[in-house]
Order: structure tokens, then sequence, then C-alpha cells
């Protein structure tokens, strides 16, 4: 290999993008190349599981703008298969190598696909990439006489949503006692049973499926572990994601299916623990400790991390010699059942919640969550204008409520949050990942 290689960034999707723009605005004027293993060029993933299944947005609709020229060259519908970090190459699927001089890994994650019996059959979907949509879409419009949503986080909630909307007959299958109960509780997960309700979505709360039958190769219905029988021609398999770092396997840094371990300043760390200067990570494969959460390590499945993890990790590579700690408040919203749901912060592990705006019995509230003392996270219901303010508060970790003297602010109820006993398996930052992709 001769000459200059260049940046490399292995992900060619929201992190990718903002990655090699802020590459460009921070004077990097060298060879840049961006992989993905899709054959598009970047788009945004939220609105698949809400616009695109409902028939008002074409997938090729979602493609991200290009904020600044990259003068960049494309190595597309091409996933990257092994990392050799002592020749400093990358080699991809079809057997050909790209030699980087620095590298930003944002290769993301992808759907958990049902693990059980009937995994193969037509009919069960998942949602993550562009052709899931698609395809979904299509067997939505047919119509199916009646689908099944298997896990309650936002894009399971979304997709029955999105369902019903349609006119479609859906049944919301979920373990826990309510949607998203270990990500916000069971009080406020109440609250979207409550939608659920009055959407005419058949709710199975405290419900696993063990496996998926069929008929003449297409899926025909569930077996449950309590021996019942659900009848479906059309599966939605909502289980989270898994992170896309088997390709780093032999590239002596530690990554595992949890994602790929960062310093602060968003470096990938070697097996050793020592932080390789040329490579960064960002977006939703990167596992960083988290400042504001007192050095815990995180991944964040959010729109907004990825975007300024891949502004940071940009930044780190550029400026090798001024490494900063990345602090981010995480945030998400969804669009479901007519309710716009936005929260901040991490509610895990709360032993208290304030409703501190709006009315919890007319779904019209905001809420805050308190850990020991201190303000964690909030979130609202169609009651979002005090929200930016507890967000400041939660980064501030002020006392818990923060905020008593709002001129609009009724009468404070604390509560609590009702989290589900914790149970054997993923740690906590995995449970997050219910919430997968927003």
């Amino acid at each position: 290999m001769t000459g200059d290689p260049g940046i490399v960034i292995v992900g060619a999707s929201l992190a990718g993008l903002r990655g090699a723009e802020a590459l460009r605005e921070g004077g990097y004027d060298g060879p840049l190349t961006l992989v993905g293993d899709e054959p598009y060029r970047p788009y945004d993933r939220p609105p698949l599981s809400k616009h695109v299944l409902a028939g008002e947005l074409p997938p090729e609709a979602t493609a991200l703008p290009q904020q600044r020229p990259l003068r960049a060259h494309w190595r597309l519908g091409q996933p990257a298969t092994a990392l050799d970090r002592t020749r400093k190459a990358i080699r991809l699927g079809d057997g050909s190598e790209v030699p980087y001089t620095k590298l930003l890994i944002a290769t993301g994650a992808r759907a958990r696909p049902w693990p059980g019996e009937g995994a193969h059959l037509a009919g069960v979907f998942t949602i993550r990439g562009r052709d899931d949509a698609a395809a979904l879409r299509l067997a939505l419009a047919r119509p199916p006489k009646h689908v099944l949503v298997i896990g309650a986080g936002l894009i399971g909630c979304e997709a029955a949503s999105c369902c019903r909307d349609l006119g479609v007959p859906v049944t919301l299958a979920d373990p826990n006692p309510t949607p998203l109960a270990r990500v916000l509780g069971t009080l406020v997960g109440g609250t979207i049973v409550e939608c659920l309700r009055r959407a005419d979505v058949a709710y199975r709360a405290g419900t696993k499926v063990r496996a998926l039958m069929g008929e003449g190769g297409h899926v025909a219905g569930a077996h449950l572990h309590d021996g019942g029988l659900i009848e479906t021609d059309c599966v939605i398999v909502a289980l989270g994601a898994v992170r896309d770092t088997e390709w780093l396997a032999q590239g002596g840094l530690r990554a595992d299916a949890g994602g790929l371990t960062c310093d602060a300043a968003c470096r990938a760390l070697t097996r050793a623990g020592d932080p390789d200067p040329d490579i960064g990570a960002a977006g939703d494969v990167a596992r960083w400790p988290n400042p504001l959460y007192g050095g815990r390590e995180m991944t964040v499945e959010h729109w907004g991390n990825a975007v300024e993890q891949a502004a940071h990790a940009a930044r780190s590579l550029l400026r090798p010699d001024d490494p900063r700690p990345y602090r981010h408040l995480p945030a998400f919203w969804s669009s479901q059942f007519g309710i716009n749901i936005k929260a901040v912060g991490l509610a895990e592990g709360a032993d208290a919640v304030a409703i501190v705006q709006g009315d919890r019995a007319a779904q019209r509230y905001l809420a805050v969550y308190g850990r020991s003392g201190r303000s964690i996270a909030a979130v609202s219901f169609d009651q979002a204008r005090w929200l930016p303010s507890y967000a400041d508060r939660i980064a501030e970790g002020a006392a818990f409520p923060p905020i008593l003297d709002a001129t609009d602010q009724g009468r404070v109820e604390i509560l609590a949050p009702g989290f589900p006993p914790a149970r054997p398996g993923p740690a906590a930052d995995e449970r997050m990942r219910e919430m997968a992709h927003v």
C-alpha cells in the first residue's frame, strides 16, 4: 500500500454521515471513504416504523440530507468482514481490502431476529432497514387478517399503532406487566396500556411466545409458553437490536455483542485496555463511560447520540493530543396512538417518580424520575413545554423534583415508578435496548 489511504468510516448511516461531515468541518482535507453494507446512501431510520409502514412516505424518501460536500468515495453494498489493525486494513464481503490511516467505526446494530422455531417462515418481519420496512409495508397493504407484534418496546408499540391506523387487527405480546416497564416503569407504562385499550389493541401482558407455527411455509400462529395459541398471518418481531461487532473479532479490540468499548473520548480500546488513537467509534455500536452517569459504560441507540457522538469521535481522531470526554444526556421521542412521547435521561434505577405537569388520568402529563434525591430522567406525554428545563436540571444532577414553582404547575404527585424486579441476564444498559432504534 502506497500513499495516504486517508480516513475510512465503516457504517454508512446517520453516525457515519455526520462523522464524515464533522471531519470535513474540522479541517480534514484528505481521502475519505465510507463503507456500508446496504446499497443505499445514508437514510433516516425513525420514519421506517411510522410513516413508511403507514404508506405516508416511500422508503426512498427517507434519505438523509448531506449538509456539506464530502468529496468521499462510497463503498456501498459490501459489509466489513474483518479488521486487521497491524496492517491497518478493512476486509469487505467481496474479499477486497480498504486500507486506512484512521478509522471511524459506526456500524450500528441490526434487528434481533426471532430466536425460536419458525424464524424461517414467510410473514415474519423485523423493522430496522429500508428493505425491512418496504417488505412489511407490502404485507400490511394486502392486508393481513391479524398481526402479532412480539415485544412492547417503542418499535413494537409504534408498529401496533400503525396497524390500528390501517384498520388491521393486532395483538401485542410482551413478558413484562406493561409496555416499556423496564425502561420507564409500570406506572408510566400504564399510560401506554390505556392507549392500547382505546385503540382496540389486544395487549397480552406477561406473555411469552414459545414458537411460531406455519402452514405451507407461511406463518399461521404462535404457541405460547402457557400452552395458549394466537392465530396470526403476520408477525412483527420487535425484540431490540444486536450490535454489529462480529467483524471486529480478530481486530484486538474490546468488542462483543454489547458493543465496542471506548474510552471517554470515544477512542476504541484494545484488549489490553489502551485507547487506539487511530480508531474512533460512534452511534449504536459505541459503548463508552458517560461522565453524566458517573462514568458508567453505556450504549445509546438514539438519533441525537448518533449525531453528537459522531462529531465528538471525529474530533478525537483529528486532535489525538487533546482528548475530551463525551458527555451525553440520552433523549428519545415516539409518536403512537395519537400521542407524542418525549424523554430525557435514564429512568432505570429510579426510586420515585413525580407527576409535575398535566394530568396522568388524561394521558397528558410530564413525569420526573428521582434516585437517591437526585433527578435522573423525565418523560412527557403531549406535555413537552417544560421538558427542556427539566433536561437541564437532570444534566446538572439537581435535587428531586427539581422544579416546584412553575406558573402552570398544580399539585405535585410523587409515586413509586414500579420497575419490575431485576432479572438475570442482560445488564441494565442492555434493557435500554427494548427501545431500539429511535
